[in-house]
């Protein structure tokens, strides 16, 4: 999975976190992407851009709400440790700021689910096992875990308060962690998920045939989803 780019859920719309690394140009290409591919998702959405330390000038900023105003979508504020960055924001009147209150993590009206009342310690976990490939359409709900011995193709749902495990090939969308649980982790044989959720973190798969499948674990680390291998 690409972590260069993270999405997280704050209480006015998208915080859209974008890794210090890499070229721009090919950052800046790959978000475009990521909101073509979730068209329905984004159309309307606010979107903060967190950049870190990374320096822009007030056209490569310019030319990035352009593509965003193209495709129905917000740019209302840029973070930065970069003075040249925020500088160059303020001449575009975008926020370089935002209230406390704002970073709260927004529930989604779809997606309320309350963690489940027990102690991590004691024996046994609330969930589901599925012992069938998930195929478009279907859609899993449970407040505990998901455990599915199959695939979960493109166009199946899975929304779990706690972990997603999947013995099979992950495409479909999955949210872990529902409830606000960012210690979910959504685990995969073949981890390419139409889209990634785990608690208001939200990230997609790049489209890269050429991938070697691997057993993979998404979890959130740094303010981010990381895949790493699943051992």
């Amino acid at each position: 999975m690409d972590d260069s780019i993270t999405l997280k859920g704050i209480k006015e719309g998208l915080l859209v976190t974008v890794k210090p690394e890499g070229r721009w140009s090919d950052l800046s290409g790959r978000l475009v992407t990521l909101i073509d591919a979730q068209g329905s998702f984004f159309r309307g959405a606010q979107v903060t851009l967190s950049l870190g330390p990374r320096e822009l000038r007030q056209n490569e900023l310019a030319n990035v709400r352009k593509q965003l105003d193209e495709r129905g979508v917000i740019l209302k504020a840029v973070l930065s440790d970069s003075t040249a960055t925020l500088e160059a924001a303020r001449k575009l009147e975008l926020r370089t700021a935002l209230h406390v209150t704002e970073l709260a993590e927004e529930q989604s009206e779809a997606l309320e689910l309350r963690p489940p009342p027990i102690d991590p310690e004691e024996y046994g976990s609330p969930g589901v096992m599925v012992k069938r490939t998930l195929r478009n359409g279907r859609t899993i709900h449970s407040e505990g875990h998901v455990v599915v011995l199959g695939d979960v193709n493109a166009g199946a749902v899975i929304v779990a308060g706690g972990d997603i495990i999947v013995w099979g090939r992950l495409r479909g969308i999955v949210h872990a962690g529902a409830g606000g649980d960012e210690s979910a982790v959504v685990c995969a044989l073949h981890l390419a998920p139409t889209q990634l959720r785990i608690a208001g973190y939200i990230t997609i798969s790049p489209d890269d045939k050429q991938r070697k499948p691997r057993p993979e674990k998404a979890l959130v680390r740094n303010g981010r989803i990381e895949a790493v291998a699943w051992e």
